[in-house]
């Protein structure tokens, strides 16, 4: 009696937290896993989503979330989202960097401003390209999608980032050098330095403008000569016609002239990533040097000014701008995301790898665009 007695006394005192918790079939149904969890949350219980996938677990907050918004219960269902899905930590930022427009989204919805931030970031970084699936085709922002409350706050920030762009990239292009005296170099006072700077600007030229498209030459079949409609002096020229042109004329003229396509964008972010690594052959590497110099001027059968000791005294001096360029390009390389971003560089090294878009746009406490 007295085991019996001390067997029910210690299993009373259990917390309830202890006892295993037992999960009725019946919500394999999503639509009943949802109310299931909705009422959970209601009476102060944790709801049961995936702990362990977290693309499984971004699936149930979603559409617990949608369910929540009907009720109108964001403001209560919102914190308990945001409380499980940080829990999966590094992998959380991870997944927000592969589809950040969903947790863009998701983030909103649940009132995470961590969530919501991060994926921010991303969007703004690589904007416009999620525009497609964060613009709610609803004016007033019904359904799953975003207001256009945040739609402005991101063309915000985009603008904020441009403006920030357009300022850095005009003082890598005055960037110059100096000489001992404090003159700027030129062809007389120093023309090794003065080659360092022409070079450096031809390649943020290159890499930071659209590329220049040739104009078209006119093809069309009526400049040229006709088989088979030869004349008497023997000169092939196209047969006459009277009337009006027709509708077939009308479409091979269409065909003829095609508008020219638009100039492909410039990925600068990743031309100002490769400014700021630390690796200093991200770009214009040593062989690149080297065959600058030995590039032979009109008239001359070899280059005046490739030696060894020229070579070394050039890289001395394209080290020297590479290194006051990565100074210039901090505001833009700055990492404002909870994510490591040294995890995603293509070469360890800070080549210039990595995102492949700038991630220095942060939201700040008066850009969330819900009350706190």
């Amino acid at each position: 009696m007295a085991n019996l007695a001390l067997t029910s006394h210690h299993g009373a005192s259990q917390s309830t937290a202890q006892l295993p918790v037992t999960v009725d079939p019946a919500l394999g149904n999503p639509l009943l896993r949802d109310y299931d969890n909705l009422f959970r949350i209601f009476y102060n219980y944790p709801p049961l989503l995936n702990a362990t996938n977290i693309a499984s677990a971004y699936s149930e907050c979603k559409a617990l979330l949608s369910l929540a918004d009907m009720y109108e219960a964001l403001p209560v269902v919102g914190p308990r989202i945001d409380h499980h899905l940080l829990r999966f930590s590094s992998r959380l930022f991870k997944q927000i960097a592969k589809y950040p427009p969903s947790y863009l989204k998701l983030g909103y919805l649940a009132r995470s401003r961590i969530i919501f931030s991060e994926a921010l970031t991303h969007v703004v970084g690589q904007w416009p390209a999620g525009l497609p699936y964060i613009k709610s085709p609803d004016p007033n922002g019904g359904g799953y999608e975003v207001p256009q409350s945040v739609i402005d706050l991101i063309e915000d920030k985009v603008d904020e980032l441009e403006e920030l762009k357009l300022r850095i990239e005009t003082k890598l292009f005055r960037l110059t050098l100096t000489t001992s005296r404090g003159e700027r170099v030129n062809p007389v006072n120093d023309y090794l330095g003065w080659l360092a700077m022409s070079l450096w600007r031809q390649w943020l030229a290159e890499n930071t403008t659209p590329e220049v498209r040739g104009i078209l030459k006119n093809t069309s079949p009526s400049s040229s000569s006709r088989p088979g409609s030869a004349n008497p002096g023997g000169a092939n020229v196209p047969p006459r016609r009277t009337g009006g042109t027709t509708a077939g004329d009308t479409a091979t003229l269409a065909v003829q002239h095609p508008p020219p396509p638009p100039p492909v964008p410039v990925n600068t972010g990743r031309v100002f990533r490769m400014i700021g690594a630390t690796n200093p052959e991200a770009f214009l590497p040593r062989d690149e040097l080297k065959r600058f110099l030995k590039i032979q001027p009109p008239g001359h059968s070899t280059s005046a000014v490739y030696t060894r000791d020229n070579l070394r005294r050039f890289e001395r001096k394209i080290d020297e701008i590479k290194n006051v360029a990565r100074d210039i390009v901090k505001p833009l390389t700055r990492n404002c995301l909870e994510l490591d971003v040294r995890s995603f560089l293509s070469d360890g090294q800070g080549g210039g790898g990595g995102l492949g878009y700038l991630t220095c746009m942060r939201c700040e406490e008066e850009d969330i665009p819900w009350e706190i």
